[in-house]
This record gives C-alpha cells, sequence and structure tokens, in this order.
C-alpha cells in the first residue's frame, strides 16, 4: 500500500509540465524535458526534469541538476519553490495544486518526517566525495606549471577528471559539458565542508580551460574559505588558491586561508586563537578595499593585520618570475621579526 506522499508525488508526476510552469517558470520545454537553472528556479538549462515516462522506467516528474548531481522529484522543486521548513506545508502545498481534499485527522496527527533539505552545501560536499587525489593528476601538473610543486597530501585539494560546466551567456555555444577540474574544499572554522572551489583545466594545455569562467565556487562560502595547515595565533590570509600556495611554497608551516574574492576576504571569520594576520595585497582595487575591511574588524578583536605586498601583481606571479630565494627574500623583509624564524 503506497504513502500518502508517495500517491501525491505520483499525481503530480502525471502533471509534472503544469507543476514545472507553475514553480519552475524562468525554464522552458524542450522534447520530453523541462529545463532549468536550478531548483531555486534560476534561468538556465543545468536541471532537467523528466515530463513524460521513459522506455528505461523512468518516471515522470523526476529531476536531476547536472551540475550538482542533485535529483529528486517534484515535491523536492515545490519546498524550494516556497521556502518550506517542514514536509507538512509541502504536502499542503502539493494537495493545494492538485485540488485534493485534507488528509483525514488521523493522518494529521502523525505527520510525516521531515525532508531534508536539497542544498549547495551538500553538493559540494557530495563532488568533494567523489573527486581522486591531486597527486599525479592533471591538477598537479597545472599547479607544477605556475610553479608549486610542494602540496601536501593533507592539503584541501582534490582532482575531478569529469566535472560538469555550466555555460553562460559569455561561452560559445556547443562547448563540451564537462572538463577536467580541480577541486578544493571550503570550510568553516570547525572544519565542516560548506562549499567547495572548482579551477576547469584544459588536459591538452595543462593549463585552465578555454571557457569564460574557469573558477567557480559553490555552496556556503561567507565568512568560509579554503583553508591550509591548523588555525594559531599567527595566520596568512589571501584571495586566489595560486597565491596562498605560492606562498606556502616558502612558508609550509603558517597556517593559511584562501577567501576566494576580495569581498569573501574581507568576510573570513577569525579563529579564537588569532593574533596577528598577515594579508597577501593583490594589487588591485578589490585588494585595498579587502585589506582596510579585515583591518576594521580585527582592530575590534585586538587582531594585528599586516599587509604583504608582492612586486609582480600577486604572489604566483612573483614565484615563478623571481624564483623561491627571491620571493623568500621579499617576504622576510615584510614579516614582523618574531616570525621570520619560525614561519619563513
Amino acid at each position: 500500500m503506497s504513502s500518502p506522499a508517495s500517491d501525491i508525488s505520483r499525481r503530480l508526476g502525471e502533471n509534472a509540465e503544469a507543476v514545472c510552469r507553475r514553480y519552475l517558470s524562468r525554464g522552458r520545454r524542450e522534447g520530453h524535458y523541462w529545463m532549468v537553472g536550478d531548483i531555486r528556479n534560476t534561468p538556465g538549462r543545468s536541471l532537467y526534469v523528466r515530463l513524460a515516462a521513459s522506455g528505461d522506467g523512468g518516471a515522470p516528474g523526476k529531476w536531476t541538476d547536472a551540475a550538482s548531481g542533485d535529483h529528486g522529484d517534484l515535491l523536492d522543486i515545490i519546498a524550494a519553490s516556497c521556502g518550506h521548513s517542514s514536509f507538512r506545508e509541502t504536502l499542503e502545498e502539493a494537495r493545494h495544486f492538485l485540488s485534493l481534499p485534507p488528509p483525514p485527522p488521523d493522518a494529521r496527527r502523525n505527520p510525516a518526517p521531515a525532508k531534508a533539505p536539497t542544498g549547495s552545501p551538500e553538493s559540494a560536499r557530495r563532488l568533494w566525495a567523489a573527486s581522486k587525489a591531486l597527486r599525479g593528476s592533471i591538477a598537479s601538473f597545472y599547479l607544477a606549471g605556475r610553479s608549486i610543486i610542494d602540496v601536501l597530501p593533507s592539503d584541501p585539494l582534490r582532482f575531478h577528471p569529469h566535472c560538469f560546466y555550466r555555460p553562460s551567456e559569455d561561452d560559445a555555444p556547443g562547448g563540451r559539458p564537462a572538463w577536467p577540474a580541480m577541486i578544493a574544499a571550503v570550510t568553516n572554522l570547525a572544519g565542516a565542508i560548506t562549499g567547495v572551489h572548482r579551477t576547469w583545466l584544459d588536459p591538452e594545455t595543462m593549463d585552465k580551460a578555454p571557457v569564460a569562467f574557469p573558477r567557480r565556487a559553490m555552496g556556503h562560502l561567507l565568512g568560509h574559505g579554503v583553508r591550509f595547515g591548523a588555525a594559531g595565533p599567527v595566520m596568512a590570509a589571501g584571495e586566489g588558491i595560486e597565491t596562498i600556495l605560492s606562498l606556502r611554497q616558502i612558508m609550509p608551516r603558517l597556517p593559511m586561508i584562501a577567501g576566494l574574492s576580495g569581498a569573501h576576504l574581507a568576510a573570513i571569520a577569525f579563529p579564537a586563537a588569532l593574533r596577528r594576520l598577515y594579508v597577501a595585497c593583490d594589487d588591485d582595487p578589490a585588494g585595498v578595499i579587502a585589506l582596510a575591511t579585515l583591518r576594521e574588524r580585527a582592530l575590534e578583536r585586538g587582531i594585528e593585520v599586516c599587509p604583504l605586498e608582492p612586486q609582480h601583481g600577486d604572489f604566483n606571479g612573483d614565484l615563478q618570475t623571481l624564483g623561491r630565494s627571491a620571493l623568500a627574500a621579499s617576504v622576510r623583509r615584510q614579516l614582523v621579526s618574531a616570525d621570520r624564524l619560525t614561519h619563513l
């Protein structure tokens, strides 16, 4: 005997296109599918909903997001569209859409358990779990081409050989749907993964893939970052992963965090033990604003902020142009004397 939720899901599937037109209004029908950007009704073509049963047993109303790997049924879509906090709300909305009568009193006293939410952090954790070790991969050759040789097995970096790339309006039509990618874990202060950062790569050139946006992050990023080493009283922070990895070639013992953008760098959460923060400055307006914002926030916590300035735009440029010895000498002059012996 099927449950009320299963019966409602089946009925929704029988009216899949009508459900999509109501709750995924920014999408459109293409053949036997409804295409839209994601479960939150963003314009695009990553998420596809089956509108009719298929010969291989695929049921109408089932959907898959090719970018995140998430999948589900039309109840998930209604829950995301309406922002429901409980499964009961979703069932009530579905009954209203289908013009069904309310459930009997006994069913109301025993509501269905809350449905696990579908969200970007979970998608990020799935992608991280599906990724492989960095060593010997295209990603390791990409980093070596940028003079980044020393990457520890414990560093939050992995490799995915076939990572979906959602094209933007700036991409040429007909591009390949997936590329190899370097995957970096974004974590909070407790070490839990809240997102990932992807750098798509070209296996022929061992450089960034020829797409409009070869770097993208997903998940919850605000306050978090890609963390290298355990937090301590002295740390370094910067925008890009390559910037931080370049500094770690000469300061492998200093804990560091990559904020992934100027705005997110300015908003990183400060560990309780932090007393001095070196900020790897990018030579652009976003970098200037990030440094000023960090200084203002740090002052309230009694944290000293010390800028580290590159000679060639960013520290990866310095590493490739100057080499390790000259980069170390340049950074040494900018460190507090107590940190030179300990961290350099």
